[in-house]
């Protein structure tokens, strides 16, 4: 038989550049933001070099407080678009440390986390239980609150948040005093409406002081949990005031529920990768 061709063969391989270098040394989390969690979450896992951290806020609040790691700002497009965000930055693990009550958001998430193929870890903090001398009158929505605060005209201190107040105009009949962190604009349509701009925590001495000068004879919460706005519903307690509480719709999947739990879980889902040098 005749003897094979022979003929040069060239290979190029190229160096890898220092970004994908440190990319595949890294494991890349995306935080949902916007509570105090995600952003204490953030900050305890900041320390790992092994990480690298975009933590993502809806941009709602007009100035929010500073982050600890690089932060995006705005919507993804819904499940389908935040599927695409986690293919294209090669997401190892999202997070959903949204707000309780971000309904809408943590379904995307879920969604996402699902078409992409990425883990999940959801962190809610606790939602506040009843305790004794809580006079609590539980519903669904803001709609049923509004319609629990009865035929009386009532003086009602609200802290629902400015995206959901619209409701509260089905009830022109009390006074409202509203708290949020941003300006609520367009105002609402209602005769006796006054709005105070804060930002929490609230203490126990500071709440019943605002409440007992306003005359407030009840007060509508959502129940978001933790301890920066817990003050008004231990003062609630306190001064025998009654609360309209909205439950908070449920958690798809399993949730840890504390910054520590949080740390720990991520720690087993995304163990520590080896450095350059080490």
């Amino acid at each position: 038989s005749s003897p094979m061709p022979t003929t040069d063969s060239h290979f190029v391989v190229e160096a890898a550049s220092p970004a994908a270098l440190e990319s595949m040394m890294t494991h890349r989390l995306l935080i949902l933001g916007g509570t105090m969690e995600a952003r204490l979450l953030a900050q305890r896992l900041a320390a790992r070099a092994d990480l690298d951290i975009t933590l993502s806020l809806a941009g709602r609040t007009l100035n929010p407080v500073a982050q600890p790691v690089p932060t995006r700002t705005g919507g993804f497009g819904g499940a389908a678009g935040l599927a695409d965000y986690l293919r294209r930055e090669r997401i190892d693990l999202l997070v959903d440390a949204t707000h309780p009550f971000a309904a809408r958001i943590s379904a995307n998430a879920a969604e996402a986390a699902r078409r992409a193929a990425v883990s999940l870890l959801t962190l809610r903090r606790p939602a506040w239980r009843r305790q004794e001398g809580d006079d609590w009158t539980e519903v669904g929505s803001v709609a049923e609150a509004v319609a629990a605060l009865g035929a009386t005209p009532r003086r009602v201190f609200v802290t629902l948040g400015r995206q959901e107040l619209r409701p509260l105009e089905a009830a022109p009949h009390h006074a409202y005093v509203i708290r949020s962190v941003d300006p609520v604009e367009p105002p609402l349509a209602l005769p006796d409406a006054r709005y105070i701009l804060d930002r929490g925590p609230f203490d126990v001495q500071r709440e019943r002081a605002l409440l007992e000068s306003l005359g407030i004879e009840v007060i509508l919460s959502k129940n978001s949990g933790g301890e920066a706005a817990h003050g008004k519903i231990a003062t609630a307690r306190g001064l025998g005031l009654p609360v309209v509480m909205v439950a908070r719709p449920p958690v798809s999947g399993d949730a840890v529920t504390t910054v520590e739990e949080a740390v720990e879980k991520v720690a087993h889902l995304l163990p520590p990768m080896a450095r350059r040098g080490e």
